[in-house]
């Protein structure tokens, strides 16, 4: 089970190690990112900043499809990150049992044309393809929301597309 599905694209930083980690309590954290998967460094740089006591595991999108759906996993609270939306619609696409999707930061560090750039929030810039995909997201039947931080209220992301 996805205690949240989370889109970050720092992935594992900070906020999420520090404070997502403790707020939702989940012995796991599943970074689903394609690229993480099949690149080293990256799979290091993730290792170095998960909390002790956390078990990590980085699969590509698809693979972790298939963690969430296995059913040995099926009572385990799991933390899920992704650094696009896209990815959060695949996976929301694939799995049931997922408490919440939180949007939370993305597109701040993309490059592209800055012109076709929609800005929701101070922590949410996407592109029109990333755009697409929240809007499809926001009908899925678990909460879409933003919230950078525990302390913050969650915003309805259908809100911000407004």
């Amino acid at each position: 089970m996805i205690a949240q599905l989370r889109v970050d694209d720092r992935l594992i930083h900070g906020q999420v190690a520090l404070v997502w980690t403790k707020e939702l309590d989940t012995p796991g954290i599943v970074v689903a990112n394609d690229n993480a998967a099949k690149n080293e460094m990256v799979q290091m740089t993730l290792k170095m900043a998960t909390p002790t006591g956390k078990k990590l595991l980085i699969r590509s999108v698809d693979d972790a499809i298939k963690v969430f759906n296995n059913p040995k996993g099926k009572n385990m609270r799991m933390f899920a990150l992704v650094n696009s939306v896209r990815d959060a619609l695949k996976i929301a696409q694939n799995v049931s049992d997922i408490d919440g999707i939180n949007v939370a930061n993305v597109g701040r560090f993309a490059g592209g044309d800055k012109a076709t750039i929609k800005q929701l929030s101070s922590t949410l810039m996407l592109e029109p393809a990333e755009v697409a995909a929240l809007k499809e997201l926001v009908k899925m039947p678990m909460p879409v929301f933003q919230q950078v931080l525990p302390s913050n209220a969650k915003t309805p992301i259908k809100n911000l597309l407004k």
